[in-house]
């Protein structure tokens, strides 16, 4: 399972569901439990969000963790800036790529995207940063136009490509698919981001892995912006059902970061008791 590398998103796009707001000391300690339990990648918040955003991001930056960190960022130079402020070195730049986001959230056309995308992603690789780039709203674009997107962004320096079903229409042989077409024409450098509006964002995790996906974005609890993402302790049961293995050592520590994001949240893990009960 060590090909196989966990991105969890909980300090920021689990943040996103509705009625969670971590306090700053949750944010460090939850970044820490995350680090703890062996997560590798971890994104830990949004620096254009604001100066408190900000002084968290700084704090976590400083604690010399294990795992990798990196900022989620806007197309946009202000938000690299932004996050150099803190001290991070490593960005993550998200692109709308379907035409419903560049025309009505950008307001732009896909011209605009790319260029704007070769620029900003330049910056951040000249100013020292490692750069994943995410492909907003993925499952709903024209996928020729995804696939150079994330060629483009590969060519410039980004290291990883994140595949998002941003609104969670995706079902898992669609998703298997998808991440074939698209590994074989840029290798195995992608993530996919699920979402679970359907009830199958652990499916459709498990559906790109198969097709050779190597990274995989989950949350803790599956908490996150309307039905949530893929649990990340749930992925790691199905790892271990259907891999034979588990992407980390001690699960007790798995344990004690689920219990302490429920209690963060005011609200219990879905995933919780049955699958705590099969380890």
């Amino acid at each position: 399972m060590s090909e196989f590398l966990i991105v969890d998103t909980t300090l920021r796009d689990g943040e996103q569901a509705a009625g969670i707001a971590f306090t700053p000391t949750e944010k460090i300690a939850i970044a820490r439990l995350l680090d703890g339990a062996g997560i590798p990648l971890i994104e830990i918040g949004t620096p254009a969000m604001g100066l408190e955003e900000q002084e968290v991001i700084r704090h976590i930056a400083g604690l010399g963790l294990q795992a990798g960190i990196f900022t989620w960022n806007r197309l946009s130079v202000k938000d690299i800036e932004a996050s150099l402020s803190c001290g991070v070195n490593s960005v993550h730049l998200s692109v709308p790529v379907s035409d419903i986001q560049i025309k009505y959230k950008l307001r732009k056309n896909r011209r605009w995207v790319l260029e704007t995308l070769k620029d900003v992603l330049c910056y951040a690789v000249k100013a020292g940063c490692t750069v994943s780039v995410g492909l907003e709203d993925a499952s709903r674009a024209d996928q020729k136009f995804v696939a150079l997107v994330a060629g483009i962004a590969l060519e410039e320096g980004a290291v990883r490509i994140r595949y998002a079903d941003t609104v969670g229409i995706l079902e898992p042989f669609r998703t298997y698919e998808i991440m074939r077409s698209l590994i074989s024409r840029i290798g195995s450098n992608v993530e996919i981001h699920a979402h679970n509006d359907f009830g199958m964002a652990a499916a459709n995790t498990l559906a790109a892995v198969k097709a050779g996906c190597r990274y995989i974005s989950t949350t803790v609890n599956g908490i996150g912006e309307r039905a949530g993402n893929a649990a990340f302790e749930e992925m790691l049961l199905i790892f271990k059902q259907h891999f034979g293995s588990m992407p980390v050592d001690d699960f007790s520590r798995v344990k004690i970061l689920s219990r302490f994001v429920s209690r963060a949240c005011r609200r219990k893990p879905y995933a919780f008791p049955r699958h705590f009960r099969a380890v």
